[in-house]
């Protein structure tokens, strides 16, 4: 009994200096969360990213024997190959600029199989800012520790065996081995398309250690007295003088510019500061970051999912500038190959981080925002077209336009932006014209301007799902036009194409259905058919995807009791399913089945603002009871603990803004749909030094519904939060309580925004 009172009072005691701001955020991350994946069921399909935030380097080990397998780390695997410099953003769509390190004892071998370790997660300590490995077959300690575009390793080999050091460039890749300089030199051009030709990402390895060549190695074949090799695929084995010190420290950094912007990069990043330092300032990093929201009242398990989902939500976009000697701000541009002034920000699907991550930006990381938009209408400028999905240029994957949903979503909440006029020009020609691959402009415009949706019938894949987020684009680009002062026919025509989704709602079956060209519904239907009209998800899903206008759709079902039961049987219907348009089931169709929740499929993107519908109906209370069961059910701190794709942090914001008790279901709108929160109290810290309260003292894992609420002290019924009111600083006090209270929330004036309302 003793020991359980000390438990919990270090766990109370530790929550109340996190709520000073005393405490490491960081030690609640655990970057193991969603590793236990692969190719036919995600988890989350992360890696433990060692890495700052939003930094251009992430470090991670590697497991898998093939360079090119998305999967780079497997919670289940046994043995590690390489502690590799990634930039992946999604197994899916694969990694660039790579490049790998591992140390070896004994009779050194260069290819993945040879060289790799067992090793064991008991020796294994992963923190966002550091990374620490035993290796059982070298008997060799690994650490590392990141800077945005830099990094420190210490190895600690044994003393009576002799000290190697395996460097892989992979695909494309050059090496200069400098013994006298204790200095390696390359590059790699490894990457998964979407780059000009004269892509390379440029590093440089200095060692505190005397060392010598051992072997080079060009496409796996040994090359015997040179120092320099360039192929397919090149390697060195260089061996270290480590006498009776058997301790080897390693510095590198890398550049998309120059070796001499990496060795910039090393000497600003990285410096005369010791290992402890980069490590220590690491933490601090992420603990500045991390620290803007500070959460009270919970469990240790949901502190650590969490802060968790926290890191991964401010991973991704990636900085891809660097800073030249003279500190101005310059980047490699992965459209037109050259070097150009400003920034940018790449590894991003829109599709994916429209939803939560970037609004969640907007909330809690404005002056960040601001940067994006910089980088956004550098992309335009360099590119002739605004990203949708870049990694590190334009990559052919998913659909929509949603760059101009976040650029006009942050305008319309006041953040400031200089380049807003050349994003509006580069949102017109998106509004006009298809792009150079299918995910950039818009695929099957014409039709959507001249028949108010894309017919099933011509061509164009995943039809009916693109008509909706081009209706709910055209709702922010008719809201952005207004801000801005636009002709009025400009703002007529978006503001009646973002009711085009009605043109895709079949009445008679009450869902949304691909339709042909003639004008007749396609048939035969059904509802559960992946892929075909929609996106990675069938009719039940993608019904919902009105973000704008809850009660357009309400209209549509026969108004809001109709609606409302049909929210309630995408629940409770069998999880049954068509896989014949991919013509395998899809990891994603069976991360719907397992979760047990019908056809609610919070794996993927689509539904995942479903549940908060409930609140335009006026029964919040249905919000409430299934948001607390997702969370509890679908979210936890172990290495399985996601529930499917993370997608660049948009899971995770989804359980961040959820965990807080709110979340944006219409970007553009200013609104945040109110939830059931995790914490008896949360504050947001934000950056206009105002700080807002969500505040719950009754919160339990049974008080799931609000009760009642203040709004800084004044009854509170409506069923969300306006942006204006958080930034403005104050408190939502909800009185929480294990029974709904079906008479708050219900009246017309309690309803968030609606178009139609």
């Amino acid at each position: 009994m003793k020991k359980l009172i000390l438990v919990i009072i270090l766990v109370f005691g530790y929550q109340s200096l996190l709520l000073q701001g005393q405490a490491d955020y960081s030690a609640y991350v655990n970057p193991l969360v969603g590793t236990d994946s692969r190719y036919d069921l995600s988890n989350g399909n992360t890696y433990p990213a060692i890495a700052l935030p939003w930094g251009m380097n992430f470090w991670t080990p590697q497991t898998n024997e093939d360079n090119k397998n998305g999967w780079i780390y497997q919670y289940d695997a046994d043995q590690l190959n390489g502690f590799r410099q990634t930039h992946q953003p999604s197994p899916w769509i694969r990694d660039y600029g790579a490049f790998a390190l591992f140390p070896v004892t004994g009779e050194p071998q260069f290819d993945n199989e040879g060289r790799a370790s067992w090793f064991s997660h008991k020796t294994e300590t992963v923190r966002p800012n550091y990374y620490e490995v035993y290796l059982a077959d070298h008997d060799t300690w690994v650490e590392i520790t990141p800077t945005e575009r830099a990094a420190r390793f210490r190895i600690t080999y044994p003393a009576a065996r002799e000290a190697y050091l395996v460097i892989d460039g992979f695909e494309n890749s050059y090496l200069h081995v400098l013994p006298g300089e204790k200095r390696i030199v390359g590059y790699t051009r490894q990457n998964s398309g979407g780059v000009p030709e004269n892509f390379r990402n440029y590093f440089v390895i200095e060692a505190d250690t005397e060392f010598e060549v051992h072997s080079l190695y060009a496409n796996g074949k040994e090359k015997s007295g040179v120092t320099e090799v360039e192929s397919g695929r090149s390697g060195a084995i260089i061996r270290f003088k480590t006498g009776d010190d058997n301790k080897v420290n390693l510095e590198v950094a890398s550049s998309f510019i120059s070796h001499e912007q990496a060795a910039l990069n090393l000497e600003r990043e990285i410096g005369s500061r010791g290992f402890d330092e980069i490590r220590e300032a690491g933490k601090a990093a992420w603990n500045r970051e991390l620290g803007r929201i500070a959460v009270e009242g919970g469990s240790d398990a949901q502190f650590t999912t969490f802060y968790t989902a926290l890191y991964r939500t401010l991973l991704f976009p990636r900085k891809f500038f660097e800073f030249d000697r003279q500190g101005k701000i310059v980047h490699y541009s992965p459209y037109n190959g050259k070097i150009e002034d400003g920034y940018m920000f790449t590894d991003n699907g829109f599709w994916d981080t429209f939803r939560a991550v970037f609004p969640f930006f907007t909330l809690m990381y404005p002056d960040l925002n601001t940067r994006i938009m910089r980088g956004l209408a550098n992309t335009y400028r360099e590119s002739g077209w605004l990203p949708e999905w870049a990694s590190p240029g334009h990559r052919d994957c998913m659909i929509g336009s949603n760059s101009a949903i976040n650029i006009a979503d942050a305008y319309l909440k006041g953040i400031p932006n200089p380049e807003i006029e050349i994003l509006y020009e580069a949102i017109l020609k998106n509004s006009k014209y298809q792009g150079p691959v299918s995910s950039v402009g818009r695929f099957g415009v014409d039709y959507y301007n001249e028949l108010g949706y894309i017919p099933y019938d011509v061509g164009v894949k995943e039809n009916t799902a693109r008509t909706l987020e081009y209706a709910f684009a055209d709702y922010n680009i008719w809201k952005l036009a207004e801000k801005l002062g636009r002709p009025q026919e400009e703002i007529d025509m978006f503001r009646e194409r973002s009711m085009y989704y009605v043109n895709v709602f079949d009445t008679t079956v009450n869902f949304m259905r691909g339709k042909n060209e003639d004008g007749t519904f396609q048939s035969p239907f059904r509802a559960d058919k992946w892929g075909d009209a929609f996106t990675e998800g069938c009719s039940w899903h993608w019904t919902w995807c009105v973000f704008h206008d809850p009660a357009g759709l309400m209209d549509l079902m026969g108004g809001k009791e109709p609606f409302v039961q049909k929210l309630d049987s995408v629940f409770v219907a069998a999880p049954t399913y068509d896989f014949s348009y991919y013509g395998f089931r899809i990891h994603e169709i069976t991360e719907m089945l397992i979760a047990g929740m019908g056809q609610y499929a919070h794996g993927n993107q689509p539904i995942q603002h479903m549940p908060y519908l409930y609140n335009y109906a006026g029964v919040p209370w249905k919000t409430q009871a299934h948001v607390r069961e997702i969370m509890d059910r679908l979210y936890t701190p172990l290495p399985d603990g996601l529930c499917g794709d993370e997608d660049n942090g948009q899971t995770s914001a989804w359980y961040v803004f959820s965990a807080m008790g709110m979340y944006p279901v219409a970007p553009g709108t200013g609104e945040y749909a109110l939830g059931s929160p995790i914490f008896k109290k949360v504050t947001l810290k934000l950056e206009n030094g105002n700080t807002f309260v969500i505040g719950a003292p009754f919160n339990s894992s049974e008080n799931v519904y609000i009760r009642d609420a203040k709004l800084n002290g004044k009854r509170y019924t409506k069923n969300y939060l306006e942006h204006t009111a958080i930034m403005e600083g104050g408190e939502l006090e909800l009185r929480m309580s294990p029974r709904p209270n079906m008479e708050r929330g219900t009246g017309e004036e309690d309803l968030p925004y609606s178009t139609s309302q």
